[in-house]
């Protein structure tokens, strides 16, 4: 069960990574800044390596959408195997957080790759290294990468 505190934080991470993704884009950045400026945890370092996780990995489209790998990776920054721990097993809990999240979003948004939220959100997919198409999808999208952005930082810190 969430806390009112709890609730009240994540709405305010929600806010933060609306504004972040409307103003900067880079989804999987802005779920980390929101929840690094909320409840902490994730160091600068972890935002920054989180860049190329964008549309769905190098902005490829195929892979899982940077919204969703930037809540696991931090899921992971909180819950996860240190680096002195590898050899002390799988940390099989944050995995089981980390498949809540991702059915979760699979059931709030039709999918999980960039491309089936982009179809969800569009009808149809882009190729988001044409200069024309990503344009015509920064369009087309309206609001929704934003909304799923800040749904999974909501949520994020609800789970922390």
């Amino acid at each position: 069960m969430v806390t009112d505190e709890k609730q009240a934080l994540a709405q305010v991470a929600y806010d933060k990574a609306m504004k972040y993704e409307l103003d900067f884009g880079c989804c999987p950045q802005c779920v980390l800044a929101a929840v690094q400026e909320t409840v902490g945890v994730i160091d600068d370092s972890v935002i920054k390596a989180s860049h190329g996780l964008s549309g769905g990995g190098g902005l490829s489209g195929i892979g899982a959408c940077g919204a969703l790998t930037g809540g696991l990776v931090a899921l992971s920054a909180k819950r996860g195997r240190d680096r002195d721990k590898l050899d002390k097993g799988r940390f099989i809990n944050n995995f089981k957080k980390g498949q809540e999240l991702v059915e979760r979003f699979r059931g709030e948004f039709g999918g999980v790759t960039c491309q089936e939220l982009q179809h969800q959100f569009t009808g149809k997919t882009y190729d988001m290294w044409n200069p024309e198409e990503y344009k015509a999808f920064d369009k087309d999208r309206g609001l929704q990468c934003a909304r799923a952005t800040a749904t999974v930082t909501k949520w994020v810190v609800e789970m922390m």
